[in-house]
């Protein structure tokens, strides 16, 4: 009975209880897609990089080297050597390294020196291979692959030409060795996206006549540069894969105890959490923002119960008059207060993954950020249930105020 009186109320005030709904239904819109957005990008941040057991670079710190080496920021303090290089590779752990060499730009994108092998080994998002939305990879020395964000922001098609700068912040281009755009990489959401792909042999070529990073007088003409022997001296990291995962840290050792040079190895998953233990300050702000949301939400529903006070004195009054007790007047305000709260949820979530279908292509697309599309999570379905909860609880205030109006005040007609 009181479940049909509690909705026959709620009917007779259906503007302000939809308006309420959808202040409710927003804000749980709000919090649980910033919720499946921080989830999301955390989850995407992690996999920048899988597949890859360690990293390997000059000794430094873990985070300086998982900077330069997968999001292309800053410099490496030192180089491998390539006999190192050479070294790690030969152990029997590995069973397969893919070299990366630094240290260049164009347009303000880091140009990376690597082997063909990079776009078979590197790993994003769970495992998923690199790949070619036009174009092949590097097939002759002066090939350029391109990410998804390089073509699009500076306009570069297949068979461009393409001429690549000393340094990252150098107004010294070498002009003398022009490279061809030969592939595009498919968007990834990854510092792919952002990245000049050469060989490690094209790097070598660039700096034929660089003598302590300052070009020398002679100019070697590409012609000859092709006939020379381009293998590298040294390279800014590696990523390696290892043939079983019980063997990774007994490599990682040897690295670190290296003997003929400082070398550091690095577990790319314990240093992205490192990392995002820095960086992650701004979801503890998004956190705190919609969870405001939600409770001014929650205030707008106590105002709304105790605004419709006063239209109701005289139906407080007839309930007190049948002899209904605290419990009573509770209990129909808790109901009414659910009643909303569950239908607000319920738009709200309907709302959410209205937008998540919309949006999840973009937000792909765009910032590399996957929100897979699901039911609520165990977290998610805790806070809903804690919202409800937490709309029966914020009725306590007008029920103890509807049980306090007297009944001749309630049964008086006001003039």
């Amino acid at each position: 009975m009181i479940l049909r009186l509690a909705t026959q109320s709620l009917m007779a005030r259906a503007l302000t209880v939809g308006m309420t709904v959808l202040a409710i239904a927003l804000s749980v819109a709000l919090f649980l897609g910033v919720e499946k957005v921080r989830t999301g990008a955390r989850a995407s941040f992690a996999d920048t990089i899988s597949g890859t057991d360690l990293i390997v670079g000059a000794r430094s710190g873990s985070v300086q080297l998982l900077l330069y080496s997968v999001f292309r920021i800053g410099n490496a303090t030192n180089n491998v050597t390539w006999k190192s290089y050479q070294d790690i590779a030969a152990r029997p752990e590995v069973e397969w390294i893919v070299p990366i060499s630094l240290g260049d730009s164009h347009r303000q994108f880091r140009v990376m020196g690597t082997t063909p092998v990079f776009f078979e080994h590197y790993k994003y998002r769970g495992g998923r291979s690199l790949g070619l939305a036009a174009g092949h990879g590097l097939e002759s020395l002066y090939d350029a692959v391109i990410g998804a964000e390089v073509a699009a922001s500076l306009g570069y098609a297949i068979g461009d030409p393409i001429i690549l700068s000393h340094g990252l912040a150098s107004f010294t281009d070498h002009q003398d060795q022009p490279f061809r755009v030969a592939g595009i990489v498919a968007r990834t959401g990854t510092p792919v996206d952002r990245t000049v792909i050469v060989s490690l042999e094209a790097i070598e070529a660039l700096h034929v006549d660089w003598q302590s990073g300052a070009r020398a007088g002679q100019v070697t003409p590409a012609e000859v540069i092709r006939e020379m022997d381009l293998t590298p001296t040294a390279i800014s990291a590696a990523l390696v894969g290892v043939k079983s995962r019980l063997q990774i840290f007994g490599l990682h050792r040897w690295i670190n105890e290296y003997p003929e040079e400082p070398l550091m190895a690095i577990l790319p998953g314990v240093a992205l959490q490192e990392l995002w233990q820095i960086v992650g300050v701004a979801e503890t702000a998004l956190i705190g923002v919609s969870a405001m949301v939600v409770v001014t939400a929650l205030i707008v529903m106590m105002a709304m119960i105790l605004a419709s006070l006063d239209e109701r004195r005289r139906e407080m009054a007839i309930w007190r008059a049948m002899g209904a007790g605290p419990v009573t007047i509770f209990g129909l305000l808790a109901l009414e207060a659910t009643l909303m709260a569950v239908a607000g949820t319920v738009v709200g979530l309907g709302l959410l993954y209205l937008g998540l279908a919309a949006a999840q292509p973009w937000l792909d697309a765009t910032f590399g950020i996957w929100m897979p599309i699901g039911p609520p999570t165990l977290r998610e379905a805790s806070i809903l249930a804690g919202l409800v909860a937490a709309a029966a609880f914020v009725c306590l205030l007008p029920a103890l105020r509807a049980y306090r109006l007297s009944l001749a005040d309630g049964m008086m007609v006001r003039i």
